[in-house]
C-alpha cells in the first residue's frame, strides 16, 4: 500500500505561485487549463514543477476536495 507523504501534501495545498498571472494563488485555485497548457508545454524545472505536474494529477483525477480538506485542517 502506499502511504502518502503527510507533510508533502500539506506543502502542495498550501503553496502558492510565485510568478506569473496566478502568482500569490494557491496552486489548487489555479484553473486546470492553466496546468493542461504547461503539461504539453513542459512544466518548470525544480520543486515547482514537480508541484504543479502533482496537482495537474490532481485536477484532471477530481481530486481537488482532498487538498481543500488539507488545507482546512492544517
Amino acid at each position: 500500500m502506499i502511504q502518502p507523504n503527510k507533510a508533502a501534501l500539506i506543502e502542495l495545498a498550501n503553496y502558492k505561485m510565485p510568478f506569473g498571472k496566478h502568482k500569490n494563488q494557491f496552486l489548487i485555485d489555479i484553473p486546470e487549463a492553466y496546468y493542461t497548457w504547461f503539461q504539453q508545454k513542459g512544466f518548470p524545472q525544480g520543486k515547482l514543477g514537480s508541484m504543479m505536474q502533482q496537482m495537474y494529477d490532481i485536477k484532471i483525477n477530481g481530486l481537488e476536495e482532498l487538498i481543500y480538506t488539507i488545507r482546512r485542517e492544517f
